[in-house]
């Protein structure tokens, strides 16, 4: 009898063992590590074995973002603050910094969500190799940093820093683009060689995520080159371009510089810089493919308005 028993528990044990892998060998999917448990005793004094239980061990990617040795509390500050902080990095209001997680996190080099220890923890190693006190939390000073940051690398920035605005190029500088590359089939142009930037960066997109894909309009662009006499007096009118210097000296003027349709709120047209549109921008499946890949073409965001896109191939 007791022979009996002890062979039945041994085949129950190897069908706990064996059959998670079974089932993926037939199936074709790949085996998940596997947590093991500690020894267990069998019954009548039989040696111990360790049976395979059906946990599956977090990925290393959830491991990695909830060991932050450290940064609990930091962590939890940051998700406090996400949605209510009050920043205000563009000199204007606002409440949150959800906006910017995307960029924020492709700076400090983490995928973790912003609630993740891993996260505070990579923000800390920012602010250290910044020569910032290193807590990993964050709060404006911390957004006003890593807005000087993005900002640097916006040629036009550099351009404009010492109050001169460079002269829109000539006629024969500009390309005009494709009516479907067009929001609505709107005409625009650009520079040449940023057009060509452009187009190898909506194929790359169109092809790399299916969700761009799928809707035709995305990353067609509705404002590219825009002349300086007739912008001004168009943003004047319009009474929504951030002040006189903007309306004066547009990153437009270059022909290196576009807007592109990524979506809009419900409610707001695609160019809106109303706080709930430019948060639904930045949670939408286009933004957050060109903040992680539109570098390989030369592009860089204007934080602030996640829809404007400036190339970095050429002097402005």
């Amino acid at each position: 009898m007791m022979v009996r028993i002890a062979a039945s528990i041994l085949a129950l044990i190897l069908l706990c063992a064996f059959g998670e892998f079974a089932w993926r060998a037939l199936t074709g999917q790949p085996p998940h590590q596997v947590v093991a448990l500690a020894p267990v005793f069998s019954p009548a004094g039989m040696a111990p074995v360790t049976p395979a239980p059906p946990l599956i061990a977090p990925p290393p990617q959830q491991r990695r973002c909830s060991s932050g040795d450290g940064f609990a509390q930091a962590a939890a500050q940051n998700a406090a603050s996400l949605q209510t902080l009050p920043v205000a990095p563009f000199r204007r209001a606002e409440s949150g910094w959800e906006v910017y997680l995307p960029l924020t996190a492709l700076e400090i080099g983490t995928t973790c969500p912003p609630q993740a220890p891993g996260f505070a923890q990579a923000l800390a190693a920012w602010q250290g190799a910044h020569g910032l006190p290193a807590n990993g939390v964050m709060d404006d000073a911390i957004l006003t940093a890593l807005k000087g940051v993005w900002l640097s690398r916006r040629p036009f920035v550099a351009a404009t820093a010492h109050g001169a605005c460079p002269a829109p190029p000539t006629p024969d500088r500009l390309a005009q683009a494709l009516p479907a590359e067009g929001y609505f089939a709107k005409p625009f142009q650009l520079r040449p060689a940023a057009l060509d930037a452009y187009r190898a960066m909506v194929s790359a997109a169109r092809r790399e995520d299916p969700a761009i894909a799928a809707d035709p309009r995305l990353l067609t662009v509705f404002s590219g080159y825009r002349d300086p006499v007739a912008d001004a007096a168009s943003c004047l009118l319009r009474g929504n371009c951030g002040g006189a210097a903007k309306a004066n000296c547009s990153a437009h003027r270059t022909g290196l510089a576009m807007d592109m349709y990524l979506g809009a709120a419900p409610g707001f047209p695609p160019d809106s810089a109303a706080d709930p549109n430019r948060l639904y921008l930045s949670r939408q499946p286009a933004y957050l493919w060109l903040v992680a890949n539109a570098g390989r073409f030369g592009w860089v965001n204007y934080p602030f308005e996640p829809w404007h896109w400036e190339w970095t191939g050429e002097a402005p």
